[in-house]
């Protein structure tokens, strides 16, 4: 009996083998797609011998003996793709329990993405897809995280680093990113004019100071009676002057304060300008002659 015909089948590809110092060799290309999704996780290789009596025998992944041995595992090389949805890098932010939205996500026909291996760092702290605060929901090819902190975290800057690997060990390239959170809005102080001023002169300077410990710089804007002056200029050390000019009557001018994180804070003055220029009607004096050191009653009619 001799041999003739050695060849092997994987995912439906045959291919023959070569005899060679006595064995039958060759070699044989790879499936495409990663093993990992498939009800074994493997893919099955069968073996057809066939000598030259015409006898074939076929030995496949189901043999008692040689099974094992015919059980190709095809790992694929794509890591997945970590994107951070939300705070966005440098953020700055209110809520001193920001969600944290992420995504993950591998090829198309991949392994998937190993929940087990999600992690995310926050500061020092490492939290994983079991945690409390952590919840996920499927995607196309992978899951949405959203991670909400369950102690408040302290006004300031928080650095976070999120890792994930598929199924068949490929390791996500890690996404790092920091924000900060400002939970108190900035300080305001107006030094002139003082509230319920009354001016005869229409030029009037409003000077004064702000600060935001964690997200400064400050953006300071004002209205003057509802209108717009614009954006005011603040200096290094918080101070600002702003000339404006008033009208006749009551004013109105409200100067806000707004940090990095959205918070504002306001204050309204109101100062009356007053052009007018009194005019002596009449003045009477009673009585008129009048005796040396007497009282004299004096009246007078203003407009």
């Amino acid at each position: 009996m001799a041999i003739v015909k050695v060849r092997v089948q994987v995912d439906g590809v045959w291919t023959n083998l070569t005899l060679s110092n006595g064995k039958w060799v060759g070699t044989i290309t790879a499936p495409a797609t990663t093993s990992y999704n498939l009800a074994n996780k493997y893919y099955p290789i069968k073996i057809e011998i066939t000598n030259d009596a015409g006898t074939v025998v076929t030995k496949d992944a189901t043999d008692a003996t040689l099974g094992e041995a015919l059980r190709l595992i095809v790992k694929e090389t794509m890591k997945p793709a970590i994107t951070l949805v939300s705070p966005s890098k440098g953020a700055y932010v209110t809520n001193n329990k920001q969600p944290i939205t992420f995504k993950v996500v591998d090829e198309a026909g991949g392994s998937g993405v190993k929940l087990s291996s999600v992690k995310i760092k926050v500061d020092s702290t490492t939290y994983t897809t079991s945690s409390t605060g952590m919840v996920s929901k499927g995607i196309t090819n992978g899951y949405q995280f959203t991670f909400t902190p369950q102690t408040a975290l302290k006004d300031g800057s928080h650095t976070i680093t999120i890792n994930a690997s598929d199924n068949d060990g490929n390791a996500a390239t890690a996404v790092s990113s920091t924000f900060t959170i400002d939970t108190v809005p900035p300080t305001l102080t107006i030094s002139s004019p003082t509230a319920g001023l009354i001016t005869n002169k229409a030029a009037l300077n409003v000077t004064g100071k702000t600060n935001d410990a964690t997200s400064s710089p400050i953006t300071l804007t004002m209205t003057l009676n509802g209108t717009s002056l614009g954006t005011v200029t603040v200096g290094s050390d918080g101070s600002f002057t702003k000339a404006v000019t008033l009208a006749e009557g009551t004013n109105s001018i409200v100067v806000t304060a707004k940090d990095g994180a959205g918070q504002t804070t306001s204050i309204t003055l109101s100062v009356k300008l007053d052009t007018t220029v009194p005019e002596l009607k009449g003045i009477t004096l009673s009585p008129n002659p009048v005796s040396t050191s007497a009282s004299v009653a004096i009246t007078v009619e203003v407009s």
